[in-house]
């Protein structure tokens, strides 16, 4: 019976991840680009300066600073898929899939713009100062009355997935990279994944039980730190290897309409549809654009122009998958072990030690580490926003004794099961927010529109000019 169960759970989560519903996200991307006339490349400078702080005004209605909110945001989207995530496109895709990989994340730049500027202009803020926003809102408030259960759908999915995908995953991996760097015996194994649970299970709740002001907190220093640590070590390790930038840049492009036959993929033919899908997928995975996971943080944001937010929420596919990600790729490619047959972390590992001896394994395992306690503690905010949504209010504290129950759990099992119920469900989380993207299309671009021509007619100033 478990094992019918896993295989259709693994079933459900290849259709969800593959190519169809790749291929509709990344439409739903070139429509949205098309449509606001690539609002990533024009509105990129001032989504910069907005994230800022210039644009901050205390008097708006809100619970984060627009840096807040984004860093809120990207400790959910920078995590794991970062360093293992990658490696595991290069496994199946060669170097060819890292093009694909930026693709998918400039298009989903302009996802995320919508997304987030619609979480904010359908957004519900309680006496408390509790801000709801998020997929489940827009689909509430901005559809007709008949899309309802799409909002359920939503909610439904995200309060599932962020058991799994955004907390069991995490500290299993975590625990994991600790075995494996001290070697801990077998005998001792089950002790440690327990007492390193325990640990994690209490930051975790320190952290949560705060609320999303403490997690915005947290991530303020959190992520930009460790984000500078890692991109700083992987320029690092290309500076010791400079002279196969250019030649990994070379791979890349040429891989990405040329695909080789020495990679996981070689048994069933290297083709450019498997380059492409395994780089769309990763993408995708990495930035969560589509998904409509990052509105819920950015609904949070204080500010009283929707575009603005949305203009600060495009730059995480650009944070993400474009810096981050690029930086764990070309360490790879550049030390020339992308194909030596090693698959997720551990050739990320690998990469970094050839180029960094002694210290770059160590790195590697402390970025899973930051990487993956940002993701926990973001990932519990969505979760308890799906069961708000669904319960109320009196249904969040009790979630949050379940996450951090979950996060233990995660450090003690065996989760290849799990992983793959949670990343379905993360999955479907894309199907009626993707709906909810269409159906709106149009709203986003009058209120990007009508935004963009006020700026250049001078409306939109910095908080201190107004």
């Amino acid at each position: 019976m478990l094992e019918s169960i896993t295989n259709i759970i693994n079933s459900i989560s290849g259709f969800v991840w593959g190519p169809y519903m790749a291929s509709l996200l990344l439409a739903t991307g070139l429509v949205l680009t098309v449509r606001m006339v690539l609002i990533q490349v024009r509105g990129f400078s001032h989504g910069v300066a907005i994230a800022t702080g210039k644009y901050d005004d205390p008097n708006h209605k809100g619970q984060l600073t627009h840096f807040q909110a984004l860093s809120a945001a990207l400790s959910a989207t920078i995590g794991i898929g970062n360093i293992a995530g990658v490696a595991v496109a290069l496994y199946w895709g060669g170097p060819g899939a890292i093009f694909w990989m930026w693709v998918t994340a400039f298009f989903g730049m302009a996802i995320k713009f919508a997304e987030c500027t619609l979480a904010i202009k359908y957004r519900k803020i309680d006496p408390d100062g509790n801000v709801r926003g998020g997929p489940m809102y827009y689909i509430e408030m901005g559809m007709p009355k008949y899309f309802k259960p799409l909002a359920y759908m939503f909610a439904s999915f995200v309060a599932i997935g962020a058991l799994g995908a955004g907390n069991m995953v995490q500290s299993n991996t975590m625990a994991h990279s600790l075995i494996d760097v001290f070697e801990v015996s077998a005998e001792s194994e089950t002790m440690f994944r327990w007492i390193f649970g325990f640990i994690l299970a209490g930051l975790t709740g320190a952290v949560i039980i705060g609320g999303i002001k403490r997690i915005g907190s947290v991530a303020t220093y959190l992520v930009p730190g460790m984000s500078v640590v890692y991109v700083l070590s992987a320029m690092v390790a290309l500076f010791m290897n400079y002279e196969q930038i250019l030649p990994s840049f070379e791979l890349i492009f040429y891989h990405a309409f040329n695909p080789t036959a020495v990679v996981g993929g070689a048994a069933g033919g290297a083709t450019i549809w498997m380059t492409f899908a395994w780089g769309l997928r990763r993408g995708l995975f990495s930035n969560e654009a589509g998904q409509g996971s990052a509105a819920m943080a950015h609904a949070t944001a204080k500010v009283d122009e929707p575009v603005r937010e949305g203009l600060v929420a495009m730059l995480g596919p650009f944070i993400d998958t474009i810096v981050i990600c690029s930086m764990t790729a070309l360490v790879i490619i550049s030390t020339g072990v992308w194909a030596n047959g090693q698959n997720g972390a551990v050739l990320t590992m690998t990469a970094f030690e050839i180029a960094l001896p002694g210290f770059g394994r160590w790195m590697v395992v402390v970025g899973i580490m930051l990487f993956a306690f940002s993701t926990v503690v973001a990932w519990s905010y969505y979760g308890e926003k799906g069961v708000e949504y669904l319960g109320g209010a009196k249904s969040k504290l009790p979630y949050k004794w379940i996450y951090i129950i979950f996060t233990l759990m995660g450090a003690t099992l065996d989760l290849e099961p799990v992983w793959n119920f949670a990343d379905a469900a993360n999955g479907l989380m894309s199907a009626p927010n993707l709906i909810a993207l269409i159906f709106m299309s149009g709203a986003v671009v009058k209120m990007s529109k009508k935004y963009m021509d006020e700026k250049k007619a001078g409306k939109h100033l910095p908080y201190k000019d107004r």
